[in-house]
């Protein structure tokens, strides 16, 4: 997962919108969003490889969210996969505060990583390039490959769009989805994360294209003040000219 845009409790709506892209290697084997057959209410699509994945939502309304922290100097030869972070949250049951100081204790165990944990009720960040983990407050937030609300070109522009989605008096999901799809590069990032220019600007658009690497999925999830959940996978080919939607509904349940 390379973008993560949400707006919590700031839209009397819809308690939470969240508007990700998953980018990633387009050989690396994926399974779709589905309900999973061994755990019935987590509602994600998987990371065939390792068994994890990098966004997901349960029943109960508990939700998780992943990014990779760049530092392509400063990585682990066998690290625990990061996918099992989200996993594991979604299929326990501790709270969004519990389970971060979980992770707290565990957290060398993986390479750079950025987790969003939340319920309807309350939403966490944890990374183990900080020393501490977040309670968020009402809000709208925007995370990539650095620390939440580091004001990367693509972070900068997908929260100005999300924010002026909102304030629009009918929306609905295909707009949360046109934010994910644009493909403007940044001028000059002025965050050198340790790759050669060329590939910085690559990476720094909101919908990436290469010919090995890319944006493989976009999602949409929405909590109405009803609690009822929109979660909208859009899946693109290799060359990012067709894709397929799959849409879920559903109440959550107590």
């Amino acid at each position: 997962m390379c973008l993560v845009l949400f707006a919590f409790q700031k839209d009397s709506r819809y308690p939470l919108v969240l508007c990700a892209n998953r980018d990633e290697f387009y050989d690396r084997p994926t399974a779709k969003a589905s309900f999973w057959s061994t755990y019935p209410e987590v509602l994600a699509g998987k990371d065939l490889m390792h068994e994890g994945t990098w966004l997901g939502i349960t029943k109960t309304g508990r939700w998780s969210a992943l990014s990779n922290y760049r530092e392509p100097h400063n990585t682990q030869m066998k690290p625990v996969s990061r996918g099992v972070l989200v996993r594991d949250f979604l299929i326990g049951t501790e709270s969004p505060d519990v389970y971060a100081k979980t992770i707290q204790r565990q957290a060398q165990k993986f390479n750079g990583f950025n987790l969003l944990i939340g319920d309807v009720n309350q939403v966490v960040y944890i990374s183990n390039r900080t020393e501490n983990y977040r309670v968020l407050a009402p809000g709208l937030y925007g995370l990539s490959n650095h620390l939440l609300d580091t004001p990367w070109h693509k972070v900068a522009r997908g929260k100005k769009a999300l924010d002026c989605m909102l304030k629009a008096n009918s929306v609905q999901t295909s707009d949360f989805l046109s934010i994910l799809d644009d493909q403007t590069p940044a001028d000059q990032d002025s965050f050198n994360t340790g790759l050669p220019p060329e590939r910085e600007r690559l990476l720094s658009p909101i919908f990436i294209q290469s010919d090995k690497y890319g944006t493989r999925s976009s999602t949409v999830i929405q909590i109405d003040v009803n609690e009822q959940v929109t979660f909208v996978e859009r899946v693109f080919n290799r060359t990012s000219e067709s894709y397929q939607d799959r849409q879920f509904q559903f109440g959550i349940s107590k």
